[in-house]
């Protein structure tokens, strides 16, 4: 779980942390959250709004914010801003017509002055299904340097 690794050296002594999870709509936000909580991702419906899940692990508390992606929803996203630990940017890797779109939210996201804190994860979902982009090829899609959890960059 390279995000916990992340906020672990940030905020060694907190227990608590604010993770928000945000992404273009369909990007799979909500089943990445029930499959870790290790719940039924069988039926699951666009999320309209938000969904806030606690997930403990170790002596940690992870309160996950994920937040609706459908374009009319977006505009209110700053409003889940404050006070945020971790933001993970969930990409839909099969939906190549709409990167654009996807690296131009998240660059506005970025922009923001509340997440400047924030570690920063992105989180390439649904690799499973046939020509999904690989990571590297979103990350040069993004423009973005990648570190892998030793800490060596290599082009994502």
């Amino acid at each position: 779980m390279g995000l916990l690794s992340i906020i672990r050296k940030i905020k060694r002594k907190e227990k608590e942390m604010r993770i928000l999870m945000v992404g273009l709509d369909n990007s799979g936000k909500t089943t990445i959250v029930l499959k870790i909580n290790g719940e039924d991702t069988s039926v699951i419906s666009p999320t309209l709004g938000f969904n806030i899940k606690t997930i403990k692990y170790h002596k940690y508390s992870l309160n996950i914010w994920d937040v609706g992606g459908q374009k009319t929803i977006r505009s209110y996203w700053r409003n889940y801003f404050e006070q945020t630990d971790g933001l993970v940017w969930v990409v839909d890797s099969s939906d190549i017509r709409r990167l654009d779109d996807c690296r131009a939210e998240l660059h506005n996201l970025l922009k923001e002055e509340r997440l400047a804190g924030a570690s920063l994860l992105v989180f390439a979902n649904k690799q499973d299904i046939q020509g999904a982009l690989k990571p590297a090829e979103i990350a040069k899609g993004y423009g973005v340097a990648r570190k892998d959890g030793d800490g060596a960059s290599n082009g994502f």
